[in-house]
């Protein structure tokens, strides 16, 4: 058979990457950049060729499988349908709805498949204890979106392809590839913003890939950026550098007054002695944003996943707003794709419309903390979790205390997994329904399309067949709701479609006007413009207006300041995560081209957090938190600011019945197990996956 050449976007992260692949006989023979790509122009990062590596692991699970005891046996569709639901069913029947708990992992939203029909099965089993990865990573932005304007989805996006000034808290674009920020290629673009004559600034405990090609980086300590954030608001009102010109339409000035009072302690001298920032640097700062052409304040996981990432968001918005950034050429802005995730307005704030059974955590927009699931499966007692679901996730590996997770899965009754392997999580199991995926699978990022620093559109038809006998992950949901819906005692009326019909009403919704065929007939993807203004019209709030201070978060302000002098004397060593390019959180490990070479999965430590405790480099180290220890190699660096150290996330596959080939030899070790479960952003429910206090000591091995 001739060599055939496909195109369609990677759905491995947000970048929405265009591919131009090369088939034959339905094996991949090339995985290359497409340069006609509307929205990536030919950049890929390595991360694109582990697809060919997913589609041929041996590892990989194709057919489900039923586990009896310790062992494994493949079993056919009708049957793990049928016994999936006959055990989720008997658990609800005989402890109530909510004794069924359902984590969905990060590859959810990359598949829209598992998109557009796992909610029908959400809904169907009518659990409260809902759970993502959306709580250990970027709850704080969407609750900004929700108090400040009106849906969870109105999340701004650093306009980076216009902007003069771009400020970078927490972040680390360019190993991410954007994060909440679809921006394919960002060192093009951080090198675009310099060529124009623009700036970039990285302030971040790590000297980290992007802070070496910024013009600047500046050392913070963990988890305190809440305080250079209000010292910069504070000067910017107080010297009144403020310009609120065109803003002026779609925000209640008269609370600006309520800001300046909130903050009027928190000047750049109390937040240096907290951040660590020289309070020189920070007037520099609010002097250089105010005075660019434009400017955009970003801010990500070293920010959201904090103690106070709900308030940080907010801020990192207000500065936006204050100083005309927001809504405009250059600064934060909303994107308009054509699936708008953000078009009804919620009649009411989503969160703590109820809570967790232990801690009584609160819910946000449907789900739970994940730090809680462990907690709410081992404590006896009325409303106990029994069984469980988990849907393309490994919280094992990515959800706060790890061993804790483990345990907890350990002791159901029943679960079942949605998953293309066995693996740290699916390994506690008793059904496992395995998708087709990657190459095999349609794709269209609607998530991410929502993210986008540039407006697009693009549908990619499989680029290879799945097997004869597999599924995709839409038949699988299908295939759940209707052996499931049979058990109940008041069935349901279920209409089923294909996945390219509920994709193609989504885009009928679309205010774009764009078809399926449409998209079908345009490989490379539909440019739909840059970012535009949409305010005040596209506020989804009752008052057509942007609430620059909503009471939640007032209240939050108020408790902050009265910790101040806590915050001046910690002294404490603090625990922050990192990622790697070729790394995908929990997986990939099993792609040998991904883990080969140096050591990745290390503690960076600062020389002289190193020397206090006679640890040297490549030394093993025990790390220890309230919850557990991990042994890791150290390695000495002055990228670290002293008093911190990191540790990357994902790694940890060194536990017993797993069934992937590489990972013995990289198992590295698991981050998560040192993660407090305890530790919480009270405001709004997110994991502190950051700024966890540890003690280190050179290991006896």
């Amino acid at each position: 058979m001739t060599i055939q050449t496909k195109y369609r976007t990677c759905n491995l992260c947000e970048a929405l990457c265009g591919l131009e692949i090369e088939t034959q006989d339905n094996q991949v023979v090339s995985i290359r950049g497409d340069k006609k790509d509307v929205f990536s122009k030919g950049h890929i990062c390595p991360k694109a060729v582990a697809l060919k590596d997913l589609h041929e692991d041996p590892n990989r699970l194709k057919y489900p499988m039923e586990r009896k005891g310790d062992s494994w046996t493949r079993i056919s569709w009708e049957d793990a349908f049928a016994k999936a639901a006959a055990g989720l069913c008997a658990i609800q029947k005989k402890h109530g709805p909510n004794a069924l708990g359902i984590y969905q992992g990060n590859p959810s939203a990359h598949n829209i498949g598992t998109i557009l029909f796992s909610p029908q099965f959400v809904r169907l089993i009518k659990t409260k204890n809902r759970y993502s990865a959306t709580s250990v990573d970027q709850l704080a932005h969407h609750m900004a979106g929700e108090f400040m304007l009106g849906h969870m989805n109105l999340v701004p996006v650093p306009d980076i392809n216009r902007t003069s000034y771009w400020l970078i808290l927490g972040g680390n674009p360019l190993v991410s590839n954007g994060s909440l920020m679809t921006a394919p290629d960002v060192s093009g673009k951080l090198k675009a913003i310099q060529k124009r004559g623009g700036k970039v600034i990285v302030v971040d405990p790590r000297k980290t890939e992007t802070a070496k090609k910024a013009d600047q980086h500046l050392f913070v300590k963990p988890a305190t950026d809440i305080w250079l954030l209000l010292a910069m608001i504070n000067l910017i009102i107080r010297k009144d550098k403020m310009k609120l010109d065109r803003v002026q339409q779609f925000i209640e000035l008269e609370k600006i007054e309520d800001i300046k009072e909130a903050v009027r302690d928190i000047t750049p001298e109390v937040a240096s002695v907290i951040t660590g920032i020289p309070a020189e640097s920070i007037e520099t700062l609010v002097d250089e944003f105010t005075a660019a052409e434009s400017a955009v304040c970003y801010g990500r996981l070293g920010v959201s996943a904090t103690e106070h990432g709900a308030l940080s968001h907010w801020a990192i918005n207000v500065i936006n707003v204050l100083t005309g950034n927001f809504d405009s050429p250059g600064g934060a802005m909303l994107s308009s794709p054509a699936i708008n995730l953000a078009q009804r307005k919620n009649k009411n704030k989503r969160l703590g419309r109820w809570h967790s059974r232990v801690r009584k955590l609160p819910e946000y927009g449907g789900e739970l903390p994940s730090s809680t699931i462990a907690e709410d499966i081992l404590t006896p007692g009325e409303g106990q979790i029994k069984g469980f679901i988990t849907s393309c996730g490994n919280p094992v590996l990515s959800v706060p205390n790890g061993r804790k997770i483990e345990e907890a899965f350990s002791s159901l009754d029943f679960m079942v997994s949605v998953d293309i392997f066995i693996n740290e999580t699916t390994k506690h199991a008793n059904i496992i329904l395995p998708p087709a995926t990657g190459l095999e699978t349609p794709h269209y990022g609607a998530p991410f399309h929502n993210l986008a620093v540039h407006n697009t559109a693009k549908y990619s038809p499989a680029a290879v067949e799945k097997e004869e006998g597999t599924k995709y992950d839409w038949e699988i949901f299908n295939g759940l709701v209707t052996a499931y819906n049979e058990l109940l005692d008041n069935p349901q009326e279920i209409q089923a479609f294909t996945l390219e019909q509920t994709l193609g009403f989504a885009l009928m919704s679309s205010t774009q006007g764009i078809t399926l065929s449409q998209l079908k007939d345009h490989p490379h993807g539909i440019d739909l413009g840059p970012l535009e203004s949409k305010l005040p019209e596209g506020v989804l709030l009752d008052t057509k207006k942007m609430d620059i201070l909503p009471k939640v978060y007032h209240d939050a302000l108020r408790n902050l300041i009265d910790t101040i002098e806590d915050k001046r004397t910690d002294k404490r060593l603090l625990l922050i995560g990192r990622r790697h390019l070729r790394s995908n959180n929990s997986w990939l490990h099993n792609s040998y081209r991904m883990v080969k070479g140096r050591e990745r999965c290390t503690a960076l430590i600062h020389p002289d957090d190193a020397k206090g405790q006679h640890i040297e480099n490549g030394d093993v180290v025990t790390v220890t938190s309230r919850v557990g220890s991990i042994q890791i190699l150290a390695e000495l660096t002055d990228e670290m600011m002293p008093g911190a150290i990191s540790i990357p996330h994902g790694w940890g596959h060194h536990r017993d019945g797993i069934q992937l080939d590489i990972a013995a030899a990289h198992a590295g070790v698991s981050i998560n197990d040192i993660i407090d479960d305890e530790l919480v952003d009270e405001l709004c429910g997110v994991s502190v996956i950051n700024a966890t206090p540890v003690t280190i000591e050179r290991a006896s091995v």
